[in-house]
């Protein structure tokens, strides 16, 4: 499964250097110099369709990280190959992505990453089918488990330990301990 972790913006200068949109919790070894960063396919029709003369650009399945720096509060990141401002133009829009099988898990038993989540069960303390995880929104009070109910309706459940008392990656489920009227919202 790929996860993304970040979005190419604007360049930055002449010489390649592109603004990411972060979209991770470890921006420094995710754009670590060496790193290699999968493309999304056809995520960003080039901006500038010929950056050379009659040469096309077409965005390359992965792009290697050159260099990495913040600036201003954002990221900003030059690419293997990527020299010139019209090809990082060309970039714009990209999504970069790394395969969750080279993602390492948490060392903190009471951590999850999202792609670890979604696709469990989530059961009753009682074993009533309640639904499944599709999606975990961040939201700034508490990260919430969104779950597809059985009749289609979405369900927003507070990721908290008073409300999920248990997750079991390995059963393939969520325990769920809702309070009243939590799923009727």
């Amino acid at each position: 499964m790929r996860l993304i972790v970040g979005r190419i913006g604007k360049p930055h200068g002449i010489r390649g250097e592109v603004t990411v949109e972060v979209r991770t919790d470890e921006p420094e070894a995710r754009f670590a110099p060496g790193s290699v960063l999968a493309t999304e396919p056809g995520a960003a029709p080039p901006a500038n369709p010929a950056p050379g003369p009659g040469v096309p650009f077409r965005v390359p399945a992965a792009l290697t990280v050159e260099s990495a720096r913040w600036h201003q509060g954002r990221m900003l990141v030059a690419f293997a190959g990527i020299l010139e401002r019209d090809v990082a133009e060309a970039l714009r829009g990209t999504l970069l992505g790394v395969d969750s099988a080279d993602v390492a898990p948490p060392e903190d038993p009471e951590e999850f990453h999202d792609h670890q989540l979604v696709g469990l069960a989530a059961v009753t303390p009682a074993g009533e089918h309640l639904g499944e995880v599709v999606k975990i929104d961040h939201a700034p009070a508490s990260d919430l488990l969104v779950l597809r109910r059985p009749e289609g309706r979405t369900a927003l459940i507070p990721f908290v330990r008073a409300i999920v008392p248990e997750v079991d990656l390995a059963g393939g489920r969520v325990v769920v301990d809702p309070p009243g009227g939590l799923l009727d919202l």
